[in-house]
């Protein structure tokens, strides 16, 4: 099947707001333009990559699959927590040490995306509407249990579970309903709405949008599930809106850097902590904000060159073969100067 840049341009945008959102976050409690900024980054950007993922997870549920997904995602899971709290030890950063099942920063992702795996396996024997409607009624109970948190990353899996399931059910026809021009005329005006309301709204706690605390911890016992639906409508509201104005155009390399996004994903936390843990950079205006993007983006291209690419594959695939592909380049290009 024919790859569509569509979705490698889409991951490209998604994986540098990761990033982005992760430098600009020491500067939101100061700020109320970078609160507004990171808060509405928040809405979007990993309930888009999530339903991403559901999209590509066409794949079936025996034995044979699930052995491969554990190698693909269980094991980097596990050399990445070791190295990361080695590297949070080294940098003198507070709170680094995690046990095994206590996901360091981003790794999360990895943990849950096996267990949405996993539970794709027996949703999906599920009618789509019943299975979606399951998992979102699921998602809203599991944040009145003060023991679902962080452990396992399990109040994230089950929290943001609904958008893997959708993307796992939709087609490419049917995400491409969001290039209609009506959808994209419309998702301007939300984009700017729900800018202008973060503004000016009460502060809200961020970790609604993360999804990792239950309602207790975030102050609302009583009717954090109405509050968390209401999460669901937003996000699912601007995924789409985002979606609308991904472009289609191969952009060459740039489109290209879509499929390398794990690589940065597990790699810039190394770099970004590093800047938070000395202190390098700050924001007096505008000027800074597009400084602090600009390194965002720079992190991504480097994260995702071919040499660095071939120093962690075996970290991250389980496998070396750019790097043996570099051997085998040097060995003929010796062979040549040697004949000649």
């Amino acid at each position: 099947m024919k790859r569509n840049p569509f979705f490698d341009n889409a991951k490209v945008l998604l994986i540098f707001l990761v990033v982005f959102g992760h430098i600009i976050q020491p500067f939101i409690s100061n700020s109320n333009g970078m609160n507004t900024l990171y808060m509405w980054i928040y809405t979007f950007h990993m309930p888009a990559f999530i339903l991403l993922s559901g999209f590509f997870a066409k794949g079936s549920g025996n034995k044979e699959y699930i052995f491969k997904l554990a190698k693909r995602l269980l094991i980097p899971y596990l050399i990445f927590q070791i190295l990361y709290t080695i590297y949070y030890f080294y940098i003198g950063k507070e709170g680094w040490q995690a046990g095994i099942f206590y996901p360091q920063w981003s790794l999360w992702f990895l943990f849950s995306l096996f267990s949405w795996h996993i539970l794709l396996s027996w949703y999906k024997k599920l009618p789509a509407l019943l299975s979606i409607s399951l998992a979102v009624f699921v998602g809203l109970v599991v944040g009145y249990f003060g023991e679902i948190g962080h452990t396992f990353s399990l109040s994230r899996t089950f929290a943001f579970f609904p958008f893997f399931l959708i993307g796992y059910w939709l087609t490419e026809k049917q995400i491409m309903w969001v290039k209609h021009r009506l959808v994209r005329i419309s998702s301007v005006v939300v984009m700017t709405l729900l800018a202008v309301a973060i503004y000016y709204l009460p502060d809200i706690n961020t970790g609604w949008l993360l999804s990792s605390s239950s309602y207790g911890d975030l102050g609302l016992e009583q009717y954090g599930g109405v509050a968390r639906f209401l999460f669901y409508v937003v996000a699912s509201i601007m995924v789409v809106s985002i979606l609308a104005w991904i472009p289609h155009k191969n952009f060459g390399w740039i489109t290209k850097l879509g499929t390398r996004t794990l690589y940065v994903y597990l790699l810039h936390g190394f770099i970004v902590q590093y800047f938070r843990q000395n202190n390098y950079f700050e924001v007096n205006g505008i000027i800074d904000v597009l400084g602090l993007a600009a390194i965002a983006a720079l992190i991504v291209i480097v994260l995702s060159s071919k040499p660095i690419l071939g120093v962690w594959q075996p970290f991250i695939e389980g496998k070396a073969s750019l790097l043996k592909q570099v051997l085998k380049g040097e060995r003929n290009r010796s062979s040549t100067q040697t004949e000649s």
